[in-house]
């Protein structure tokens, strides 16, 4: 086995020089264990972030890990030109799962392609071609991904579909309106209904927004907010997309699906990461109605979408989620990470804000609560110490200040205090170096 200095050498000899990597020095991760992840140095890390929101039911689960061998050993691939069993199989259970009247599946690879495949669906079904997405969201790396994507960090080479419009976005610590919540009367939900009068041919194929924005920070929107919005899509024309790409699965807790907090049924419901504990897997669901405009307007194919390996690990990934990590234990769970990360809020004045639902919780880092600058050189130094203590957070936001927490679906109370006691010793490093 390949020691670290070498992995990184060949890193930087073969791989492109833009990959992200984190920490001054990147950790070369070799094994996983449920919550815990290990480095070719023998190094043991609690895995708070989970692969990017991906590793929903923990490193090496037994029961995903014995669906993906035996499926392995039958049969590996066969596009979605062939049926298989485990992809009606997977469909069915999304059905019961999903809320409304979303029933039909489209599977491909990833929460790139499930978005792209929702906005193409859109627009076949609609008639119409422009797209509403919102400020600080993120959809991916392809054109239309990063077309979508409200952050110029994202954008590769100035990328730009024609027909993609962007909203304010519900950012209540820094409303770039510069009002308050509640007595705003959600003006952000109302510029949607402004950008589509002004920059749209007044009729649009759809309204694309993540119920809480994950690369954005974990921007949580306010309750009101897309049930305004959906009003207004409909009114013009355009289906509810809702990005459930990393709020999907019962993250957030309560419900299995991000938007249900915002009691809303989207026409389109777009999944990836969680999905399948690791396996790259996305999915684009919608009504039967909407899914039948699709049919004769052209040939559409996924070479790797619904592989059949992929598709058994999911299945098996769902059954350890209802059985361990349902909707209710991540609430409960994310209840007490929640206080937990609040109570550090008041000890440290690093801490801007707390946001986020369930399992979902984000940190935006200022070097003053007044002024709310934000904290560029604090997160690099938070990142280092809870990477010397064995705890692995994310990172995000417009202005790279937001800490992503966000731990397998299974994690415990035990697990979350084992966390909130790294993250303790090392806010009191980063404020006392400030």
């Amino acid at each position: 086995m390949s020691d670290a200095q070498t992995i990184l050498e060949k890193q930087r000899r073969y791989l492109w020089p833009n990959h992200i990597l984190y920490y001054t020095d990147p950790i070369p991760l070799d094994h996983g264990d449920g919550m815990y992840v290990w480095d070719v140095e023998g190094n043991k890390y609690l895995d708070f972030f989970g692969g990017i929101l991906t590793t929903s039911v923990g490193h090496n689960r037994p029961e995903v890990v014995k669906a993906a061998q035996e499926q392995t050993a039958r049969l590996i691939h066969c596009s979605t030109l062939y049926p298989n069993e485990n992809h009606v199989n997977l469909a069915e259970k999304l059905a019961e799962l999903a809320p409304g009247d979303l029933q039909v599946s489209y599977f491909t690879t990833s929460g790139t392609d499930a978005d792209e495949t929702a906005v193409v669906l859109a627009r076949a079904h609609t008639g119409y071609q422009e797209v509403i997405a919102l400020r600080h969201g993120y959809s991916g790396r392809s054109a239309m991904g990063m077309s979508l994507t409200g952050q110029s960090g994202w954008r590769i080479g100035g990328t730009h579909i024609i027909g993609i419009k962007h909203a304010l976005n519900p950012y209540c610590y820094r409303c770039p309106l510069k009002m308050s919540y509640p007595g705003c009367d959600v003006a952000c939900a109302q510029d949607v209904e402004d950008v589509i009068k002004t920059t749209t041919s007044g009729r649009i194929a759809a309204f694309l927004a993540e119920p809480i924005q994950g690369v954005g920070g974990f921007i949580t929107p306010p309750p009101e907010y897309f049930k305004i919005v959906q009003e207004i899509v409909h009114h013009y024309g355009g289906l509810f997309i809702a990005d459930e790409v990393q709020t999907g699965f019962g993250r957030t807790g309560e419900h299995w699906w991000g938007i249900q907090h915002w009691d809303v049924v989207p026409d389109v419901m777009t999944m990836a990461k969680g999905i399948a504990n690791g396996f790259p897997l996305g999915n684009t669901m919608t009504t039967m109605e909407i899914a039948e405009s699709m049919v004769g307007k052209g040939l559409t194919i996924s070479t790797f979408g619904g592989n059949p390996v992929a598709l058994a690990a999911s299945l098996a990934t769902i059954e350890v989620m209802e059985k361990e990590a349902n909707p209710e234990h991540c609430a409960e769970v994310g209840a007490h990470l929640r206080a937990g990360l609040e109570r550090l809020q008041e000890r440290y004045p690093v801490i801007g804000e707390v946001r986020g639902k369930g399992l979902m919780q984000g940190i935006e880092m200022v070097k003053d609560r007044k002024t709310k600058e934000p904290a560029t050189k604090e997160i690099a130094h938070l990142f280092e110490e809870t990477k010397a203590l064995g705890l692995l957070i994310g990172k995000g936001g417009l202005y790279g200040n937001a800490v992503r927490i966000a731990p397998p679906l299974t994690a415990t109370k035990e697990d979350v205090d084992e966390a909130l006691e790294i993250l303790d010793v090392a806010f009191s490093r980063v404020q006392e170096a400030m």
